[in-house]
């Protein structure tokens, strides 16, 4: 190895050093967007990042699986416009107040001023519900079930965070859906849970699911279900959100549709988002100090191969190396073949940065076995396997590491949920976990608790087992247990305050974020 590709490779392990992930997982983060090829924060707009070709094929992957889910389940993808006319933008007015400062809008066509200003969707209800009051006519035009995955901008004056909190949120995926009664809508927000439980379980990301409090619910909605992840620190991420909006928007925009006894009755309606956010849910919980641990299923690179050269026998091990890659390509794995000039630990903290599931190494010696050795990214174990059913050792080994990602997340994610019957027990929980405590159910036992403890409740667990325990604010006996958590994020809405309650349209993502 020449001077010069040794000061390449000390300086390409240099570059790929992150901060401790323990320590300080905020600077971590920031750290390991753009050390992983995740995205560029340099675009000269503020809360506006650009997707490096490599994290943009995580993102790819990642939405495929949203899209598979929906489509397998009788959803049906649309594309509603970007502009909207403040006209209909401004049915919601009373519902929105204080909302306009965070709009984007357009005033001008070229040089000449527009007749009405057109709107950046920040979300999609005034785009979306006044075609489905020309859409829906009768009890036979329902269910209908549409989502759409789409950038919305949202004029963010607080700082901002790659794929945390952004003014222009890329990835947008949003249902909306229209049944004739009160519990069919119900039904399809049961659906979507069990939709989005199956979209992080193929992440490899286990999540708390909950019953929002009436003053954290949807605004207008009749109640709300949730799910968050803990985050390395023991704060929560909220990562979707499911709506039951019974008929409020409905009469709203007038939805109304013919019954099949000829009456005229409003329309029951679900939303149900979710945004890049899973992205960082993922990264977060299972990247380490190396860099990315991604789950096979999203790895824009599952598998990377690096010849072990030497000047003798170095045509035969490359040989060995362009066969095995052929024979993966052959089985649709994503593999890739490093001869660069960079020292071994050069490369391996190169792959390693990026999340690749599995390196294959091979040398001389492992040629004279018929063997190439193994590298699991997760575990970092090395095994030895043999060349002739190398194929099916890697997909045996990506399947293992799939389930062993999110076994281990299982696990840790249980280790960090704490049961307390006392508020002071809650105190030292937070911060490093979830607490679960008794709740007698009312809004002022429940936000008394929150004010004590400067934190927030995520609502009723859904599958939780617990025995009946007493509310700690009034002694009450009681059978309902609550989340409490330190958040990411703080709602918009909040009943507690003297303000009007304020209306922000679905969607987790209008929610100001403290990271």
């Amino acid at each position: 190895m020449t001077e010069s590709n040794k000061q390449e490779s000390k300086t390409v392990e240099k570059e790929m050093t992150l901060p401790p992930k323990a320590e300080n997982f905020g600077e971590w983060f920031n750290a390991i967007i753009e050390a992983g090829s995740l995205m560029d924060v340099r675009y000269p707009v503020k809360g506006l990042y650009v997707w490096y070709p490599f994290g943009f094929g995580i993102r790819k992957r990642v939405y495929t699986i949203i899209r598979e889910l929906l489509d397998n389940t009788g959803h049906e993808e649309t594309l509603f416009p970007l502009l909207i006319p403040e006209t209909e933008f401004m049915k919601e007015a009373e519902h929105i107040k204080g909302f306009e400062e965070e709009v984007y809008w357009v005033t001008h066509g070229g040089t000449s001023p527009l007749d009405v200003k057109l709107a950046l969707r920040p979300t999609s209800e005034t785009a979306i519900y006044p075609m489905y009051k020309l859409w829906i006519r009768s009890h036979a035009d329902m269910p209908l079930l549409l989502y759409q995955v789409v950038n919305t901008f949202r004029y963010e004056t607080k700082s901002t965070r790659p794929l945390i909190r952004l003014r222009e949120i890329t990835s947008f995926k949003e249902a909306h859906t229209v049944h004739a009664t009160w519990d069919e809508a119900a039904e399809q927000v049961e659906k979507a849970v069990e939709i989005y439980t199956d979209f992080f379980k193929r992440l490899s990301i286990p999540t708390l699911l909950s019953k929002r409090p009436e003053w954290d619910k949807f605004p207008g909605g009749d109640y709300t279900k949730a799910l968050d992840v803990i985050m390395p620190d023991g704060k929560t991420l909220q990562v979707g959100t499911c709506h039951h909006l019974g008929t409020n928007f409905a009469k709203t925009y007038d939805i109304r549709y013919e019954t099949e006894t000829g009456d005229q009755a409003y329309a029951n309606q679900t939303c149900y988002g979710i945004s890049e956010r899973c992205i960082a849910a993922m990264i977060s919980l299972h990247g380490d100090d190396k860099g990315l641990v991604l789950p096979p299923e999203i790895a824009p690179v599952q598998v990377v191969i690096i010849p072990v050269l030497f000047r003798k026998g170095a045509e035969e091990v490359m040989a060995a190396c362009n066969d095995v890659m052929a024979r993966l390509k052959g089985e649709g794995i994503r593999v890739e073949m490093d001869a660069s000039d960079l020292r071994p630990g050069a490369k391996y903290y190169k792959w390693e940065m990026k999340g690749v599931c599995l390196r294959i190494e091979i040398g001389p010696r492992d040629l004279e076995n018929r063997s190439a050795v193994l590298v699991r990214r997760d575990t970092g174990v090395k095994e030895t396997a043999p060349l002739d059913t190398i194929v099916d050792t890697v997909k045996a080994e990506m399947k293992a590491m799939h389930d062993d990602l999110y076994d281990a997340a299982v696990e840790k994610m249980n280790s960090m949920v704490h049961p307390c019957t006392k508020l002071e027990e809650v105190k030292e929980v937070l911060g490093n976990g979830v607490a679960t405590i008794a709740w007698c159910g009312s809004e002022e036992c429940g936000k008394k608790m929150e004010d004590i403890l400067d934190a927030g409740i995520l609502g009723i667990p859904e599958h939780l087992k617990h025995e009946n325990g007493i509310c700690p604010v009034c002694g009450k006996e009681t059978d309902k247990i609550v989340y409490i958590a330190k958040k990411y994020w703080i709602c918009v809405f909040e009943k507690r305050h003297e303000t009007p309650a304020v209306w922000r349209p679905p969607g987790f993502f209008f929610l100001y974020y403290q990271l």
